[in-house]
């Protein structure tokens, strides 16, 4: 291929690359052949000379070549991306329908690595992570403006790994119109994005489907309150099936068959919106950010459900505890009064020790690095211990990890784990990853960064 430069990998390193692995590790480098500028193509050679495929090369980072092509390629200029972007139109179109605010581009996953492109409406919100996509921002922003025709391109490339590429962080609008504030449609739900302070993009699309997935759980709690349907007659004189109380009084509350709900780590309260729409009775949102949480009043009042959910600004941690605490001084008085012990009621009790039928843990990541993860089981089991010990008998919960480095298979026994010490008997119900707009490539264990469950909680001496 002319005088583009190659490298040459070691005899002995595992075929990651075959198995369909795009990256290239420096120490799997046997040796450079021609001379290439930090961020330039370069092929990709076995140790025999083999051709295995195209990359960008960045010798300043460990993984030194990100595979896009596995045939000759010269440059990666607007045709290429604008190719690659087709394809990924493609994907969205099919699962999630046409025009959907969604992750319409996912690096390595839509094989431009290094390049994430979430969709909000008319405007396209960027994360440029390598130097390889940095270097090419002319070429994919021609592609992507000629592909998707959006109103506004704007450039959130904040994130700390540009610094392992020798990048600066960088925000800013990079092509057109780009208000800040964005009301977007997730699930028949209106979602209000902030693309300049909110959260990486703006907000969290690949928990699209797991969000839908609580329905189930949000119903079919009022007859723990006594409550049931009765025949009775109506005022048009027919017949029809009414809620009643346990004193045969007319329930009058439209949402009396619904869930009791705590979200932690709330964000902009995507789960508590879901939880309102499928009828929950109450729903705590809680954050521990001020900002998130004012975008969360927001998104609850243009939905209508502002009667139904309160809103807390505390630490996740700490607000569990407490009302774990709470809640066990609550019982240790009443195991003392009904045994006949004297009660000292000298010190009053808080709010504290409220009990919820579901709980929501969607927490940030807790381990950003391989040295973290035993702190972050720690953590992990943690939030899921407490809230097993605030759910109502066979309540639910819903719980999440983004870390990566904690695998799903030691994130779920770090769950099994906390039930055994709340006393728990625990049964999954659903164990899920991220969206469709958010593709796996076999082979790419880093691609299974989300484990999302739902489980059933039943304290051992109930059964």
């Amino acid at each position: 291929m002319g005088n583009q430069a190659a490298v040459w990998l070691n005899k002995g390193r595992r075929p990651r690359l075959e198995e369909g692995h795009p990256w290239i590790y420096a120490s799997e480098i046997a040796k450079t052949e021609g001379e290439a500028t930090p961020g330039d193509l370069v092929e990709v050679r076995d140790h025999r000379g083999l051709y295995l495929g195209t990359g960008y090369w960045n010798p300043a980072s460990q993984m030194t070549v990100r595979l896009v092509s596995y045939e000759p390629l010269e440059k990666m200029d607007a045709e290429f991306f604008k190719r690659r972007f087709e394809r990924a139109a493609v994907h969205r179109t099919r699962f999630l329908g046409d025009s959907v605010s969604c992750r319409l581009v996912y690096g390595e996953a839509d094989f431009v690595p290094g390049l994430v492109v979430d969709r909000f409406g008319n405007v396209l919100v960027v994360q440029v992570l390598t130097l390889g996509m940095e270097n090419a921002k002319e070429a994919w922003l021609e592609a992507l403006i000629e592909v998707f025709s959006p109103q506004g391109v704007y450039e959130r490339s904040d994130v700390g790994v540009r610094v392992l590429e020798g990048l600066e962080e960088r925000t800013g609008v990079l092509y057109g119109e780009c208000p800040r504030h964005i009301e977007i449609e997730e699930n028949g739900l209106k979602v209000q994005v902030d693309i300049v302070g909110g959260q990486k993009t703006g907000y969290f699309f690949d928990q699209r489907e797991n969000r839908a997935s609580i329905a189930p759980l949000i119903k079919g709690w009022g007859a723990r309150s006594g409550i049931k349907l009765e025949e009775r007659e109506t005022a048009e004189g027919g017949m029809a099936k009414v809620p009643v109380n346990a004193n045969g009084g007319l329930v009058t509350f439209p949402y009396w068959d619904g869930a009791t709900v705590l979200e932690c780590f709330a964000h902009t309260g995507s789960f508590t919106l879901h939880a309102c729409d499928y009828g929950a009775k109450k729903v705590t949102c809680l954050d521990i950010s001020e900002h998130a949480l004012e975008t969360a009043r927001h998104n609850v009042a243009i939905n209508g459900f502002t009667d139904r959910v309160e809103f807390v600004a505390a630490d996740a941690f700490e607000y569990l505890r407490g009302q774990v605490s709470g809640r066990d001084e609550r019982q240790a008085r009443a195991n003392a009064k009904a045994s006949g012990a004297k009660v000292d009621t000298s010190k009053p009790l808080g709010s504290e020790g409220r009990t919820w039928d579901v709980i929501i843990l969607d927490p940030p990541a807790f381990a950003k690095t391989k040295r973290a993860v035993e702190a972050a089981c720690r953590g992990y089991k943690d939030i899921n211990l407490q809230a097993m010990k605030l759910l109502n008998e066979g309540g639910y919960l819903v719980t999440a990890s983004c870390s990566y480095h904690v695998r799903p298979e030691l994130f779920l026994e770090t769950i099994q784990e906390a039930a055994k010490d709340a006393g728990k008997i625990i049964r999954r119900v659903e164990w899920r990853g991220a969206g469709k707009d958010h593709p796996m490539l076999a082979g790419v264990e880093e691609g299974h960064y989300l484990k999302f469950g739902i489980f059933e909680v039943r304290s051992r001496k109930e059964l």
